[in-house]
């Protein structure tokens, strides 16, 4: 099954009205990408809550080991972690009820598609937050 992305004004619109964004994967080191592109983020006003289990504080905010720990509704879920371990990320984004389900670039896994889109949710794959931040403002 070929997998159907929002249009770039779709993503435009949520990125507007997107206020947390939840970082799996997000490194401390400032030279990997998810560190730098978080960064952007946040530098941009969206409140970034780390999820790093190997780290206490990234970006000056304390981070957390699982989605589970957030508290409060979560609007985008921003993965960085390998494709095959995207399945195992969306299962639990499904249980805290967030919005939006975004692997950043170079990541895509139709399982996990397949399931978060059976569940109603929007799903954004291969896509770089940052960059489509910068093209939708």
């Amino acid at each position: 099954m070929e997998m159907q992305y929002p249009s770039r004004s779709e993503i435009g619109e949520i990125l507007k009205k997107s206020k947390r964004i939840a970082v799996v994967g997000l490194s401390d080191n400032p030279e990997r990408t998810s560190y730098m592109v978080s960064k952007a983020m946040q530098d941009a006003g969206y409140e970034i809550i780390p999820v790093n289990p190997t780290a206490d504080e990234i970006l000056g905010v304390k981070a957390v080991s699982s989605l589970k720990e957030i508290k409060g509704h979560i609007d985008i879920v921003n993965v960085f972690r390998r494709s095959e371990y995207l399945p195992g990320v969306a299962k639990e984004f499904a249980e805290i009820d967030a919005d939006v389900f975004w692997a950043q670039l170079g990541l895509e896994n139709e399982e996990a598609y397949q399931y978060l889109k059976e569940k109603g949710y929007t799903v954004i794959m291969d896509r770089c937050i940052k960059v489509e931040h910068a093209l939708t403002r």
